[in-house]
């Protein structure tokens, strides 16, 4: 996924909470506003071990294309 996906969601995570911590009618919506706006970490945590999972994808293919490269020069 893009990373712009990943701020879209803890954008609408946090407003989300802020909306029912302010107009929430339920008897904890408090504490489920919390709840919900601790979700915005999360998700750019998981955008964040996505993007380097996917540097680390990259700089493994590149080192492979590397060694091939040095290994059929040797022989």
């Amino acid at each position: 996924m893009k990373p712009h996906y990943y701020f879209i969601g803890a954008t609408f995570s946090i407003l989300l909470s802020i909306y029912l911590f302010l107009f929430g009618t339920g008897v904890n919506h408090e504490l489920i506003a919390i709840f919900v706006g601790l979700w915005a970490p999360t998700i750019i945590c998981i955008g964040i071990f996505n993007t380097l999972l996917g540097i680390l994808d990259e700089m493994c293919c590149a080192h492979k294309r590397i060694e091939d490269a040095t290994c059929g020069h040797d022989r």
